[in-house]
């Protein structure tokens, strides 16, 4: 089972940025398939967002922390008019951040997001194969 989450700071990110969580979960299914930008190192990952009427060219740039397939973290964002990359310090926080969330118990999951620390992102792998 897959199942997606986004930071608090992440989730705000977004909100200024309007994008939606079909774009994540669009993000995800092409992360599934193999279709990533970049493996950054340390269960870090680079993946591009489309903008809306720009597409990826214009778009956004995420970072997502994963390494099983099963949980995906989306930790930073970006726009790619604004800046080309993370710093090295910045993705060197970002990949202890990567250890962290994906070391979390089920337990440890449920506490975070019931306070907030992270949002899960409902997301139906099933049903999305059996749709396709």
């Amino acid at each position: 089972m897959v199942r997606i989450f986004k930071t608090r700071h992440f989730s705000r990110w977004t909100l200024k940025a309007g994008i939606h969580d079909k774009a994540l979960t669009q993000a995800i299914d092409e992360m599934i398939l193999g279709l990533s930008d970049a493996n950054l190192g340390g269960s870090v990952f680079k993946k591009r967002l489309p903008a809306p009427g720009r597409g990826k060219r214009g778009g956004f740039r995420t970072l997502i922390a994963t390494r099983t397939e099963q949980y995906y973290f989306f930790v930073f964002g970006f726009e790619k008019n604004k800046r080309s990359n993370v710093t090295t310090t910045e993705l060197q926080a970002l990949q202890a951040l990567a250890i962290e969330l994906l070391s979390l118990t089920e337990h440890q999951i449920i506490d975070a997001v019931e306070d907030g620390a992270i949002q899960e992102i409902m997301y139906d792998a099933e049903n999305k194969k059996r749709h396709s």
